[in-house]
């Protein structure tokens, strides 16, 4: 990632429930979010929960925003499924980068592929798992943000002969990247682009 500039930081943005006081409010409860920034490659370690939301933010602490907020992007996981395998399973230890939905690495340009140089030949030895519990340093860091996708699948009489396409992704949007909604900036369309329509002639 580089977040207008190489020097950026993962921040963790947790969602979680207040209780009101007594008499405070008529309202119950209330949500707060807390910003967590990433010091080192264990602090970065994400596992996706259901019921603990959290915000997944990169951001350049050295550019901010003409209200003082640190421009940024964040990763929007969709649909993604965990390992369910166990841990000292040998397919589970080439593919130990399915232990977490996200990691964040520093950049180290040997580190290109999340299971290592030779997948299928290894044990496990040469992975995202092993250079993330190096536990270097991240923070203000060229950094590197890895999400792993994955779904889990029952197959059906469906998936015969040809099985339909399953797919996951994930969103990457801006925040507090720009100072208004850019699209607003955008010229209105022209009465060539957009016709208007015309009164038909009454008889």
């Amino acid at each position: 990632m580089d977040v207008d500039g190489s020097d950026n930081s993962f921040v963790r943005v947790d969602i979680s429930k207040e209780e009101t006081s007594p008499g405070e409010s008529p309202r119950k409860s209330y949500v707060k979010a807390t910003r967590h920034v990433a010091k080192t490659e264990k602090d970065a370690q994400i596992k996706l929960k259901l019921y603990q939301p959290s915000e997944f933010h990169v951001v350049n602490p050295n550019k901010k925003t003409k209200v003082g907020n640190p421009v940024g992007y964040k990763v929007v996981p969709r649909g993604t499924a965990a390992s369910l395998l166990d841990l000292d399973d040998p397919p589970q230890k080439r593919g130990a980068f399915t232990n977490n939905q996200i990691w964040v690495t520093p950049y180290n340009r040997s580190e290109e592929w999340a299971g290592g140089l030779f997948v299928y030949q290894n044990e496990g030895e040469d992975s995202l798992a092993v250079w993330s519990n190096r536990d270097r340093a991240i923070e203000n860091k060229d950094v590197v943000l890895w999400h792993t996708l994955g779904f889990h699948h029952i197959p059906c009489q469906e998936d015969f002969p040809i099985m339909p396409t399953v797919h996951s992704s994930f969103d990457l949007k801006p925040f507090n990247f720009f100072e208004r909604n850019p699209i607003l900036r955008s010229p209105p369309h022209s009465a060539k682009d957009l016709p208007l329509c015309k009164r038909a002639a009454s008889a």
